[in-house]
């Protein structure tokens, strides 16, 4: 049966890491571009359901200021990543995003690699799912595709998980295809326990048909290879193009 609903999250940091390449130290100058918020009309005018930024403890790309001109301008959802840390869930609580996407954070990484452990954070973690919870907020785990860390996703009352796919997408031949299988059973694994299955990190056209094995997926939330693909083709070209490769998933 025609999988109709596969949505797409566009992540625009890097977007705002080219801005910040120049304008990190003077950010109210009416130069500062390109913006988050440009980008992110972009991204919706080419048929993104919602918008992902991943406000980090350094502010290396994403500021605050850009999260909450996002809350209030963008038409679709707003996903904000976040480490569980106090400072940023205060600005999460005051923002009222759509959805909440928890994520491991190491000052020395490029982008985020690897899942997050929540098996290991179950009290601290429990803690911030309930104030986001409570504030109308759904929450979400990103974790590796590991059957420990969907059941504990679960037991601290996330919404929603997005599987790492970080792994898959590095990988060819015989270790890409037991990674997708590690991925398929987190993911029936997740949709028995009530969970929304999402996905994403270094997913691209070319490496998505592999994915396609698994089940139950609701959104992907892609971003490094839609800027990349914007830099020849425009931002609106690229999210159309991996729109019609997802349009190709079947349930």
């Amino acid at each position: 049966m025609p999988q109709t609903n596969l949505l797409l999250g566009v992540n625009i940091d890097h977007v705002v890491t080219l801005r910040q390449a120049r304008y990190r130290t003077m950010p109210e100058s009416p130069q500062a571009e390109p913006t988050a918020l440009a980008a992110a009309l972009a991204a919706e005018a080419a048929g993104a359901d919602s918008i992902t930024v991943h406000l980090r403890a350094d502010r290396r790309h994403i500021q605050d200021a850009d999260v909450f001109l996002l809350r209030k301008n963008i038409a679709t959802k707003l996903n904000l990543e976040m480490g569980n840390t106090q400072e940023i869930l205060n600005i999460a609580l005051q923002v009222r995003p759509d959805f909440v996407c928890m994520v491991p954070e190491n000052r020395e990484e490029v982008t985020t690699e690897g899942g997050l452990d929540v098996n290991g954070q179950r009290d601290a973690l429990r803690q911030t799912v309930k104030s986001l919870s409570d504030n109308g907020t759904r929450v979400s785990m990103f974790i590796d595709p590991d059957l420990d860390q969907v059941r504990a996703s679960a037991e601290i009352g996330a919404a929603m998980i997005e599987l790492h796919t970080g792994t898959f997408a590095n990988h060819t031949g015989e270790k890409r295809a037991a990674e997708v299988e590690r991925l398929c059973a987190a993911a029936e694994l997740g949709h028995a326990l009530g969970l929304q299955i999402n996905a994403g990190h270094g997913l691209t056209t070319q490496n998505l048909p592999s994915l396609w094995p698994v089940p139950h997926l609701a959104e992907l939330n892609i971003g490094h290879h839609l800027i990349s693909r914007a830099v020849f083709i425009g931002l609106h070209g690229a999210v159309r193009e991996m729109l019609a490769v997802m349009a190709t998933y079947r349930h």
